[in-house]
């Protein structure tokens, strides 16, 4: 029986800002790729039978320099779609909006290519993905463990629905830059295993 991992991409420069970060594809920073490079002891133990990766490059790069070699692109991995709040603070927007959270309150529309997603889309995306690698993830399955490198948001939205939670309860799993999440079973259900697992440097 395989696990779920989950890794964050290394830090970029608005990840380390705070900024909301979707589209915008930005690179790692030279701390991210450090914090990249210092996954490689934490994967190279695991048996990864599936690599999916987001498309965008902060993702792959993180891959590459963690030691994942034959990553699938995979387009439902991309992260929350933030519309008109992309490249802005949680500060910023509650200086408009007091009390504002991503969670629960949504983003505004940031035009037509990007017209941003709620909570439940997003989590819509991560189902998806869930039923088609299930069988992987199934108790009998014996390929080993399923890898994903993304990002923090969709992980964990993808984490509350693996889960069996609502896609909102994705605001209880912070998820740093670079660090593993570890998803298995418990008694036949799904359950976390470990979380925020890094090295000193994430």
């Amino acid at each position: 029986m395989g696990e779920l991992l989950l890794v964050r991409h290394g830090e970029t420069e608005w990840s380390r800002s705070g900024r909301h970060t979707s589209w915008t594809d930005l690179p790692l920073t030279g701390r991210g790729e450090d914090q990249a490079r210092a996954l490689r002891p934490l994967l190279a133990t695991r048996t990864i039978g599936l690599a999916l990766v987001s498309p965008l490059a902060r993702a792959r790069h993180t891959a590459e320099l963690a030691g994942i070699e034959d990553a699938r692109t995979e387009p439902d991995l991309h992260e929350w779609d933030y519309g008109g709040y992309e490249g802005i603070t949680t500060a910023e927007i509650r200086s408009a909006r007091p009390g504002w959270e991503l969670w629960t309150d949504g983003v505004v529309a940031g035009g037509p290519d990007h017209p941003g997603e709620s909570a439940e889309q997003v989590g819509a995306r991560v189902d998806r993905l869930l039923a088609r690698i299930a069988p992987s993830l199934a108790p009998e399955a014996t390929e080993g463990d399923v890898l994903l490198v993304a990002h923090a948001h969709v992980l964990r939205v993808l984490t509350a629905r693996r889960l069996g939670l609502e896609s909102a309860a994705g605001a209880l799993f912070r998820l740093d830059t670079a660090t593993l999440g570890r998803l298995g079973y418990e008694h036949g259900r799904p359950a976390m295993l470990a979380w925020n697992v890094g090295s000193d440097l994430s």
